[in-house]
């Protein structure tokens, strides 16, 4: 069966993929810092009858991406890497003349250093698979300009960019920056507190992501309402 290894798995897009995966018989690794949501999560997942490592930690620890990657190869290597895992900076968002240095680091150490870092640690693994991938989850803040969202947004332009030169770097492998869209997540609810009217759950953009393991597309950006408009 293939390997996932997905960050931020313990609710909103990252428990949201990782059921859709399950689904398909995928076996998974998954991340998050709640111990007790990540277990929550993990036997839901487990319920599809494939194999689950929960690995409670901090996606910026060293150690913590070690694992994650051991657990994989324990598994039987690592098909797919995606980092689902986000860091705002500041919840809720506020102007650039009011935001936190120390919240803009840690949006970068999640959201960026952590990203790379899980890739260092995953390439070995992610060369040898049949049809290795990343997949970065990105945002529309990384290319429209948002007041409020600038710390955040930096964090995810420089992301894409990432994956754009890991692209480059790694041929053989299917490097993707996916912008999901808004979605009732609680990472979006911390961000706008008053946002009005309903917003589209986690589970309805999965067929965006599944799409892009089944054609294979080439590297590049992709925003799930296209991906999700041209599979109709």
């Amino acid at each position: 069966m293939p390997v996932a290894i997905i960050t931020g798995a313990s609710k909103g897009l990252g428990l949201a993929l990782a059921g859709g995966l399950a689904a398909r018989g995928w076996d998974l690794v998954l991340d998050a810092r709640s111990p007790v949501l990540l277990a929550e999560a993990a036997g839901l997942v487990s319920s599809h009858g494939t194999r689950v490592t929960a690995l409670p930690g901090d996606v910026t620890d060293a150690g913590h991406r070690a694992e994650l990657v051991a657990a994989a190869g324990r598994l039987g290597g690592v098909d797919l890497l995606v980092h689902n895992a986000s860091a705002l900076g500041a919840e809720p968002l506020v102007r650039l003349e009011e935001l936190s240095l120390d919240g803009l680091r840690r949006a970068l150490e999640v959201n960026l250093v952590a990203a790379l870092g899980l890739v260092q640690e995953s390439l070995p693994l992610l060369r040898a698979a049949r049809a290795g991938s990343v997949v970065v989850v990105s945002s529309d803040a990384a290319v429209e300009a948002y007041a409020t969202w600038g710390g955040y947004g930096a964090s995810k332009a420089a992301l894409d960019r990432l994956a754009a030169v890991l692209a480059v770097e790694e041929p053989g492998l299917r490097v993707w920056a996916v912008d999901p869209g808004d979605m009732d997540t609680d990472l979006y609810a911390a961000a706008v507190p008053d946002v009005e009217g309903p917003l589209p759950e986690p589970a309805s953009v999965v067929p965006a992501f599944l799409r892009l393991l089944d054609e294979r597309p080439v590297s590049g950006r992709y925003a799930a309402p296209a991906l999700l408009e041209g599979a109709r």
